[in-house]
């Protein structure tokens, strides 16, 4: 069975995107494992991070985006649903030449509306908004050992569909009241929709990200984290994730070598094995 992680934050532009993908490649380039990767984000940068615009693009015009999927959903049509995930599946992604065995499932700008529109299905057609993409993850998840999912920065049924699957998510935040100001309610809400559904989906951790080490309110509160997620119960990953320049350039679409190459040579793709490292002995752990 694949192991399905969720990355979250209630806060944009704390590193989820980059370090979903780090995490994938990291996890296929260096371990060998089969490994899909879910952009539920409408804003798409896990998308073209890894397949550039201009196939990004192709897919959206041609429908074989998650947009069509939950599209089905809330504009029903006679002929039945137009959503193929095997078509839709984009393989061998990654743009680093030694990493193979990363598969995608892309977004689409399309998803901004189509969020809003689940609540409110048309047509009288009725189903579970939060199922739809579990439904369709049965037919593929076996070929799978991990499958990572970037959700949107926000609670809405997109995400929620996300985390349906989940075995447990984790959450990536830059160490500053305003990323972590809303960690408390993500873990509360999620609690309550696992309870809803019946389901255990834990948080698997906290990831430091963008961690200026120079800087003394990140040590600060880095090290709050630490403490006072140990006395609340939750994991916080000890590898912190640095900001970089390097880091940041990695999210050009682009013909990379080596996942040195493409995530910097100076400790920064160190810190993300590191990371990668202890995220896959507290998944498996935890089964």
């Amino acid at each position: 069975m694949a192991h399905i992680i969720s990355t979250i934050n209630l806060k944009g532009g704390v590193g989820k995107t980059t370090i979903t993908a780090a995490l994938a490649e990291i996890i296929a380039g260096d371990y060998g494992k089969r490994v899909l990767i879910i952009d539920l984000d409408p804003q798409t940068n896990l998308t073209v991070y890894m397949i550039g615009v201009v196939r990004w693009r192709e897919l959206n015009e041609s429908g074989r985006t998650l947009a069509t999927l939950f599209r089905d959903a809330v504009d029903p049509r006679p002929a039945g649903s137009l959503f193929d995930v095997r078509a839709a599946l984009q393989r061998d992604v990654s743009p680093v030449r030694s990493v193979t065995q990363v598969d995608l499932l892309a977004s689409s700008l399309d998803l901004i509306d189509l969020q809003d529109r689940l609540l409110s299905p048309s047509g009288g057609f009725f189903y579970n908004p939060v199922e739809l993409l579990h439904r369709q993850l049965e037919k593929i998840s076996a070929d799978y050992d991990y499958i990572l999912i970037d959700c949107p920065p926000n609670l809405s049924m997109l995400t929620l569909n996300g985390v349906r699957i989940s075995d447990g998510y984790i959450i990536p935040t830059i160490p500053d009241f305003m990323s972590t100001y809303g960690i408390p309610q993500v873990r509360s809400r999620i609690q309550r929709f696992a309870t809803n559904v019946g389901l255990d989906i834990p948080a698997f951790g906290l990831v430091v990200s963008k961690y200026r080490a120079n800087a003394s309110l990140h040590q600060q509160m880095a090290d709050y984290l630490a403490r006072s997620g140990r006395d609340a119960g939750l994991h916080v990953f000890e590898s912190r994730i640095p900001e970089s320049a390097d880091i940041a350039a990695a999210a050009e679409f682009n013909d990379w070598g080596t996942l040195r190459q493409r995530y910097g040579n100076k400790g920064q793709y160190d810190a993300l094995a590191a990371l990668t490292a202890e995220f896959m002995n507290v998944v498996e752990g935890a089964r």
